[in-house]
């Protein structure tokens, strides 16, 4: 049976396109694009080619661009290069809303000696730029704020906070790997210093990331050995994994459009059926300032959980909103920060389309989703009657 796929801020499916391109570098182009013959030679010029399209895409040089393993990788990178070219300056400016590849990251800096200061967001998940230049010493060696929530899909004013940080003399990274493919960024304007983005989240395959560096950014490597990379990331190059990477960042960029007409119209038409026909239903995040194709829906007096399995009996994959573990109350870090009531909280499902979603995805989803609201409503120990006892400690 073929799912119901609403869980594209996970991963996506691997683009046609993108496998075909890739193929040739699993058999015959199979040589070592750092060798000096003519057989790994004809490999490093692919390789060449896919860095030039991938840098086409986002506006910069090809030179500014290091392909990596992942989008924590990345963000690992680009947070320890930042500190470590600049040893005198022991603070971090960053969300309380980021990846845990951010947020892990910070709270490990922490137990280092570094401080950190997290900015807090309002109830739709926004920023306040006020707080962020309030937090900015002569000690900030770096920001970092993510281009775009990936349970909300609310998107953080990047150009504002790079400018902000340009004035103050502040490196400033984005976490945008739910953002390339369906906000335009173009480096040559937006002036942040690094850009973190993961192949998986834009119909690549999981495994190959990148990270932009700006030419001038002072960078301290986090792998080390080889000459790969100019020497700014070691380890033989992931060839067929870089040639699908730059494939998909241009089908990406050529789906832009599409990613904000059809995909942003289904996305619409699967929120408000949901609430029209489910009763104590609330979307989370900004409702003006989103991603084309994420919808975060809380049910009220209902766990995410117990929806998604229910979903799943139907073919249909979506995420929770909470981070839920067996035996924990606590909602997603998101939801907490955003102040989202706690019996919401716990019943928030993120909606993740993609340009593969189609009209009868969302039909069945709006068919069913009465149905398990209902079902699990009238079988949860709370509701109107009786409220839960626990209140949110967001």
């Amino acid at each position: 049976m073929n799912p119901v796929y609403l869980d594209n801020n996970a991963t996506t499916m691997v683009a046609p396109e993108v496998l075909e391109a890739m193929l040739p570098f699993f058999g015959e182009l199979y040589g070592n694009p750092s060798s000096m013959h003519t057989f790994g030679g004809e490999v490093g010029h692919r390789l060449k080619k896919a860095r030039a399209d991938a840098a086409e895409t986002l506006g910069c040089a090809p030179e500014e661009i290091i392909f990596t393993s992942c989008g924590s990788e990345s963000d690992n990178t680009a947070i320890r290069s930042a500190l470590a070219a600049q040893p005198d300056k022991r603070h971090l400016i960053t969300t309380r809303v980021e990846h845990p590849a951010v947020l892990s990251l910070a709270k490990h800096l922490e137990e280092k000696d570094y401080e950190v200061t997290y900015l807090g967001v309002d109830e739709k998940g926004r920023l306040d730029l006020g707080e962020l230049s309030r937090a900015i010493r002569k000690d900030t060696a770096l920001v970092s704020v993510m281009y775009a929530n990936n349970e909300t899909g609310t998107i953080f004013p990047i150009p504002e906070i790079a400018a902000l940080c340009k004035e103050r003399g502040v490196l400033v990274h984005t976490d945008a790997v739910q953002a390339v493919g369906k906000v335009g960024i173009d480096l040559a304007e937006l002036p942040v210093d690094m850009l973190a983005l993961s192949g998986h989240k834009l119909h690549a395959q999981k495994g190959v990331g990148l990270l932009y560096v700006r030419r001038g950014t002072p960078y301290r490597p986090f792998l080390i050995g080889g000459h790969q990379e100019r020497g700014r990331r070691a380890g033989t190059e992931n060839t067929a994994g870089i040639i699908g990477l730059a494939k998909a960042m241009t089908l990406a960029h050529d789906n832009m459009v599409e990613e904000n007409t059809r995909v942003k119209a289904l996305r619409d038409r699967l929120e408000q059926g949901i609430l029209a026909s489910v009763p104590d239903t609330i979307v989370n995040g900004d409702p003006d300032n989103r991603l084309p194709n994420t919808s975060s829906i809380a049910f009220k007096y209902v766990e995410g959980e117990a929806i998604l399995l229910m979903l799943d009996q139907y073919g249909i994959c979506a995420s929770s909103g909470s981070a839920c573990t067996s035996g924990s109350l606590e909602p997603s870090h998101v939801l907490r920060a955003m102040g989202v009531p706690f019996t919401f909280a716990h019943g928030s499902i993120r909606f993740s389309l993609s340009r593969y979603t189609t009209d009868k995805d969302v039909d069945l989803v709006l068919e069913v989703m009465p149905k398990v609201i209902d079902t699990l409503r009238r079988m949860s120990p709370f509701n109107e009657k009786t409220p839960p006892k626990q209140a949110c400690t967001c």
